[in-house]
């Protein structure tokens, strides 16, 4: 008697992936457009059908910062979410935490590509939703992500050797960084010069002095608004218009 044909998995249905929420919108009647962060297939869109129908539904589950475990089925861009439950306890974002967490979301949502697994970047985001709720420096968190994203996407910095000539940085020598090339020395009358301090506290993700802090943000601020290519960030406007006085400002 011949075996058993031995059963192949589906690769149209995934079960119980871990993964964050980074947006999500209402849906027709009862139902929600799920945007998610994935540990084995990145970010994608799910279809949640049915998820706001009554105490049953799984609208509860799905919230941001809340470690999930997801399942879902279907090929092509909008799959379908067919379980989800917690993964782990809930990160509690509040104040600035909450402003910096929704940040991240936004990156990640806006330079992400789609259907692409990075469990480096998982864990990276992770790790800065964990240091942002227990209560450590808000800029330190989001340079560190910053950094990680744009090196898991192909755009890491060149931070510890001068681009044209191979030597090393030097921290009291003032520099300008190209975008795609590299720092170089600044040369009179350069626009957004910085310190090589600053360039080694970015390799070293060490945030000591005033100075360092403020041209590390301005760097980052420039090389991702570069590879945003025009498309604002709505979180960093939100958080302007509904508090002016906010410290998250001065953070992203």
């Amino acid at each position: 008697m011949p075996g058993a044909v031995p059963q192949r998995a589906d690769p149209s249905r995934v079960l119980l992936d871990s993964a964050y929420l980074l947006h999500r919108w209402n849906y027709r009647e009862t139902s929600l457009l799920l945007e998610l962060f994935t540990l084995s297939h990145g970010r994608l869109a799910l279809i949640a059908k049915g998820a706001r129908r009554g105490k049953q539904g799984l609208a509860p589950i799905l919230q941001p910062f809340l470690p999930l475990l997801a399942s879902w089925c279907g090929r092509g861009e909008l799959s379908s979410l067919t379980h989800a439950e917690a993964g782990g306890a809930g990160i509690r974002l509040q104040h600035t935490a909450l402003f910096c967490g929704i940040y991240l979301n936004e990156l990640l949502m806006k330079l992400l590509p789609s259907h692409d697994p990075h469990p480096q970047l998982f864990e990276a985001y992770r790790n800065g939703l964990e240091a942002l709720a227990a209560g450590e420096d808000a800029e330190t968190a989001l340079r560190r992500f910053e950094l990680s994203l744009l090196e898991d996407i192909g755009y890491g910095l060149q931070l510890a050797a001068e681009a044209d000539s191979g030597l090393a940085i030097q921290p009291d020598r003032l520099y300008t960084y190209r975008i795609e090339v590299g720092p170089i020395l600044a040369g009179t009358a350069e626009p957004d010069v910085l310190h090589g301090a600053t360039l080694l506290a970015l390799r070293d993700q060490h945030f000591d002095s005033p100075q360092t802090r403020v041209e590390a943000k301005r760097l980052m601020r420039r090389v991702i608004a570069h590879y945003l290519e025009g498309r604002k960030l709505k979180s960093r406007e939100l958080f302007r218009n509904s508090s002016p006085m906010s410290p998250v400002v001065s953070s992203i």
